[in-house]
């Protein structure tokens, strides 16, 4: 195993993202999988999203992974490095496989979604403090993580762990709870996903999915109050919008921002579009009130296009968009291509 090219002493970022990418097959047409005759190639994967999304936005960011020592791993490191991301730390496996998965094309949101994964025992899956470019890890004022990484392995989880871990130095912890049922063999995912959000500074949590791993019902005050530890939690809550506690010190209750009327072409990479947009907003010391807008305008993006990765809103456009009064904010709309239509923004304002 090596690295694409390790630095002794790495260089500090903005944000390292960390986790398991994949080459994601979209079918050319809609229908099951089994009637799809063709599929076009492009890549998947939580915190790399995230990871391409910031670099592509100006901001220092550095992707730490494993991938196979093969074509599918060559197309990942070079597409996610096409984004301005530095790829130094990933390292290649020559004895384990890149992940892919097709999906269809409908919504996830309907009995009519299918995906098939073929990750087990792919090379991130052997992720460990010892199987990546640990010092590299750090080396960041954020870290980002999320509760996909500890569903992949034993050594994910013991990784997750270990830079959750108190200690000097530890950067910023920022980690999106991501519950994915289907990918825990056993019934301790819920439980391992609320010992990894109690330890990080920073929390991404949607108001379902807490219900759905923890019980948790009574809105996001409910599950603040499961989860007191994290300096900031955000609590997404569909399409009404998403409350932040703790975004000033001693700030109680939560500040809470509506979400935009969005005519979405597909929700996937929604979730994390948002995570990197209030992570952008967090390392340029925005207040809370417009961390949560460039997350749902980040968000905005991704609906607006079909795959998993859309261009961020250029900064002085999604800057004016989030200084909006609440009104214009409440009456804003976008649809595909408003990213690129900043001479629109005074008439998107005033759509109904």
């Amino acid at each position: 195993m090596t690295a694409t090219g390790p630095c002794a002493t790495p260089a500090a970022v903005d944000v390292v993202a960390l986790g398991e990418s994949m080459v994601t097959f979209l079918p050319t047409r809609p229908g099951r999988l089994a009637d799809v005759p063709s599929f076009d190639r492009s890549i998947g994967g939580a915190e790399s999203n995230v990871a391409c999304m910031l670099a592509a936005a100006g901001h220092s960011v550095r992707w730490v992974s494993r991938v196979g020592d093969d074509g599918f791993g060559d197309h990942l490191v070079e597409t996610i490095g096409s984004y301005g991301v530095d790829v130094t730390s990933v390292r290649r496996d020559p004895d384990r496989p890149t992940g892919v998965y097709f999906r269809t094309s409908g919504d996830r949101a309907t009995d009519a979604h299918e995906v098939a994964y073929y990750r087990a025992g792919s090379a991130a899956s052997a992720m460990s403090p010892a199987g990546i470019d640990l010092p590299a890890a750090r080396a960041g004022r954020v870290l980002h993580l999320s509760g996909i990484t500890a569903a992949l392995s034993a050594d994910c989880l013991g990784l997750l762990r270990d830079l959750t871990a108190p200690g000097p130095g530890r950067p910023l912890v920022s980690f999106d709870v991501n519950h994915r049922s289907r990918l825990w063999r056993d019934d301790e995912g819920a439980g391992v996903l609320l010992e990894l959000a109690r330890a990080a500074d920073l929390v991404f949590v949607g108001e379902d999915e807490a219900e759905e791993a923890w019980g948790v019902t009574g809105g996001p005050e409910a599950v603040r109050a499961l989860l007191p530890e994290p300096a900031h939690l955000v609590v997404k809550e569909g399409a009404r919008g998403a409350t932040l506690f703790g975004g000033n010190p001693g700030q109680s209750p939560g500040v809470f921002v509506p979400a935009l009327t969005v005519d979405v072409v597909a929700t996937t990479g929604a979730g994390d579009a948002f995570a990197a947009g209030f992570l952008s907003a967090t390392l340029r010391g925005l207040p809370p009130r417009a961390r949560l807008r460039h997350g749902h305008l980040w968000a905005a993006a991704a609906l607006t296009v079909p795959g998993d990765l859309a261009a961020p809103p250029a900064r002085d456009h999604a800057d004016r968009l989030a200084a909006l009064d609440d009104t214009a904010w409440g009456r804003l709309r976008l649809g595909p291509g408003w990213t690129a239509a900043t001479e629109r923004a005074e008439e998107e304002v005033r759509t109904p």
